[in-house]
């Protein structure tokens, strides 16, 4: 059974059409709904049983066109403001288009793919500031990405015995805000150490770590026989988007003795916009960084990346020996440098491709640049709430995230009534969160499509929706 096609004619034909129907759906995001329910009779259509014979190329592509294509989550579109997500590229898409026709496994072994991510990973170490032999991965997302980070600060911790027997009753106490990502509470509880032993730290009217707690917090955990050993900073809290004092962070963990990780998901390429980068001074010293391509970096869906100061202990915390693994002096199994010795995944996709299409098409300085375009738009929406009597800013906008909601009687559904609106009606798509107990409209601009005019449409539609659903309320 070959499962290539019998006529490569008609199906570069048929493959020329699928090009052009993302190109055109890139091309006109404007004029197309942000968001629209999928209907109860297509989401039936994919209820179907396993389909024991094939259909024909075109008729799938025509399901794709008819049935998918209308209905995604609109994360493309400028007017999508609701969670940091990046809007993609056409060189992303072509990129990723090209890895899956190489079909290349990147979890070791000796081929161009290899030279690619590490290309990606030496241009990560100069944007960072990093050592020349800092070691780094592509994952999923920065919720791997700080998963693995603690796994490599446990090895620190533990030494290499912890892989084998275990953490047994190994006091381990990790320290981050407040307003850290969930993810880094689920990674203590996948690493055997338990959420209940990440020290959750208070933060200052900026949503930054207070350090007088945390350094409190650090001496009386050591005074009650526990052993600290882990400190995250968040460049870029996803709430509100604070930056932590990061270079303060490196200088206590330096002196405690700590593992330092920043999960940048949010802002760590930052260090690409010169208006941005200096809020950002002392990424550069930690020990780790968890930062995401598909957000500021407009990278495809999926591109996360952990990059780790000593390769060695990123290394000690991963590679395990296997026959069917070994390797040689020369032949396929060649090659010094193999990803799976340094995460868990030994089948890997080739996503530095349409991270290294992006960076090559647009370069580093124009990927700055739609960073600080979202920032300035972001100051600029906080201006326009400002001066609208009916809204109310609910937090300092440090990056790229405003908060802020419709003032009226029962603010809390109000504003959540607002928003489902707003999403429904397919042009504008902020979304929800609490800040000090009150529901707030979260408008995340992290799209390179997102301008001036999309700002100005979502204050006119929440105040026009803030309107609406007062009356609707009161009658």
């Amino acid at each position: 059974m070959n499962l290539d096609p019998d006529d490569w004619s008609d199906v570069r034909d048929q493959g020329h059409g699928l090009m052009d129907l993302m190109l055109h759906h890139l091309e006109t995001l404007r004029d197309q709904p942000l968001w629209r329910a999928p209907p109860g009779e297509l989401r039936q259509g994919f209820r179907e049983p396993l389909p024991r014979a094939g259909a024909p190329l075109s008729q799938v592509g025509e399901a794709f066109a008819e049935t998918i294509l209308p209905y995604s989550s609109g994360n493309a579109h400028p007017g999508f403001m609701g969670w940091v997500q990046g809007g993609g590229t056409v060189a992303g898409m072509l990129g990723e288009m090209l890895a899956a026709g190489l079909n290349a496994n990147l979890g070791g072994r000796d081929h161009m793919a290899l030279e690619v991510e590490q290309q990606v990973l030496g241009w990560t170490r100069q944007m960072f500031g990093f050592p020349a032999d800092a070691s780094g991965l592509f994952v999923t997302g920065a919720s791997q990405a700080n998963f693995m980070a603690l796994l490599i600060a446990r090895l620190r911790a533990l030494g290499p015995r912890v892989r084998t027997a275990g953490v047994g009753r190994a006091p381990l106490i990790a320290y981050a805000s407040r307003a850290v990502h969930g993810c880094v509470a689920g990674a203590m509880d996948m690493a055997g150490l338990g959420a209940s032993q990440l020290r959750l730290v208070p933060t200052d009217a900026d949503g930054r770590i207070r350090l007088d707690v945390l350094r409190a917090a650090i001496a009386a955990d050591r005074a009650a026989g526990l052993a600290p050993f882990l400190l995250v900073g968040t460049a870029g809290t996803v709430d509100i988007g604070a930056i932590d004092d990061l270079d303060a962070l490196a200088d206590l963990a330096a002196a405690e003795d700590l593992h330092f990780h920043v999960d940048g998901a949010l802002g760590a390429l930052g260090v690409l916009a010169p208006s941005v980068a200096p809020m950002l001074k002392g990424l550069e010293r930690a020990d780790s960084i968890a930062f995401d391509w598909h957000k500021w970096g407009q990278t495809p869906y999926d591109a996360g990346f952990l990059l780790v100061r000593d390769p060695a202990l990123h290394r000690g915390a991963f590679a395990s020996e296997a026959a069917y693994l070994s390797r040689a002096e020369r032949g396929l199994a060649a090659g010094d440098w193999w990803p799976c010795d340094y995460g868990p995944d030994l089948s890997r996709g080739f996503r530095a491709l349409k991270t290294w299409f992006t960076i090559k098409t647009y370069g580093a300085d124009a990927l700055g640049q739609v960073i600080a375009q979202t920032c300035d738009l972001a100051r600029e929406l906080a201006a326009r709430v400002a001066a609208e009597p009916a809204l109310e800013l609910m937090a300092p906008v440090a990056l790229n995230i405003v908060c802020f909601r419709y003032v009226g009687a029962e603010a809390d559904a109000l504003n959540a009534e607002i928003v489902a609106d707003l999403q429904e009606a397919g042009l504008v798509a902020p979304s929800l969160t609490r800040l000090d107990g009150r529901t707030a409209i979260r408008a995340a601009i992290v799209n390179h499509r997102t301008e001036l005019r999309d700002i100005e449409s979502l204050v006119a539609s929440v105040l026009a929706a803030g309107r609406t659903a007062s009356q609707r309320r009161a009658a």
